[in-house]
């Protein structure tokens, strides 16, 4: 069902799933960015940043018509670090959420036909990636999200594709090799920006693909398996920190 979008509708978008944090705020008519590179610190960083932005734009939080937030794939921390600010939002001033899958961001970058390749270094050797067709200046997905191993990554991409994100600079080599005539982006296309999280949220307001604070949910690709094992690898280290103390 699609819904009417009014012309001095405000939104606020972010995401912080990779080591950037990326923070838009929209009124119809203006548009402002905030690219910082926040590394590990997005949890300090990301409500003081809204606040500043709020005062110097001379907004009140309360006058927000939508909040927006990248949903993963991503870093585990740094996607649960944008839910919780977003969930608290918009759970506190009732207000709609619009959740945006990171590699859909990404891959805005690229403006010309043809099949692009999104991808996110998921540490451990593993890609975050996903397959994306743009034709007549419209953006189609056409794969799932995917966790792959570098080699089954190479194996996906489709020849003469062009590849976005923070895995080109990793395997930079290894995609130069595979004789597939790839188009490698440089570092300028690798950046989240806020606004192509507008744009999406805009469209998904459009189609009336909202959601709230408590339907909201994540896009996490490593197994609950591999998660609860990494937990417990945290544990044991902790322990074994704690009993040579004593």
């Amino acid at each position: 069902m699609e819904s009417k979008i009014k012309n001095n509708m405000k939104i606020i978008a972010f995401d912080t799933t990779t080591k950037l944090l990326s923070l838009g705020f929209y009124d119809g008519s203006r548009l402002a960015e905030f690219c910082l590179e926040a590394g590990k610190l997005h949890s300090s960083l990301l409500s003081e940043t809204i606040k500043r932005a709020l005062n110097a734009l001379d907004w009140d939080i309360s006058d927000v018509d939508y909040f927006a937030c990248g949903i993963g794939p991503g870093s585990f921390t740094g996607v649960r670090i944008g839910l919780a600010c977003v969930k608290g939002l918009a759970w506190s001033l009732h207000k709609p959420v619009v959740g945006i899958p990171s590699l859909d961001i990404l891959a805005q970058n690229v403006d010309k036909d043809g099949i692009i390749t999104a991808a996110i270094d998921a540490k451990r050797n593993l890609v975050y990636c996903c397959l994306y067709k743009r034709k007549d200046n419209t953006l189609k997905r056409i794969s799932d999200y995917m966790l792959l191993s570098v080699e089954d990554f190479i194996k996906k991409i489709p020849a003469r594709s062009v590849i976005v994100g923070d895995a080109v600079h990793l395997y930079k080599k290894e995609l130069l090799l595979s004789a597939k005539r790839l188009i490698i982006t440089d570092k300028d296309y690798w950046r989240l920006w806020p606004r192509n999280m507008i744009s999406l949220c805009l469209d998904k307001i459009k189609r009336g693909q909202v959601t709230d604070a408590f339907t909201v949910t994540p896009i996490y690709l490593y197994t609950q398996e591999c998660q609860i094992r990494e937990r417990k690898s945290q544990r044991h280290q902790v322990t074994r920190h704690q009993n040579k103390k004593t």
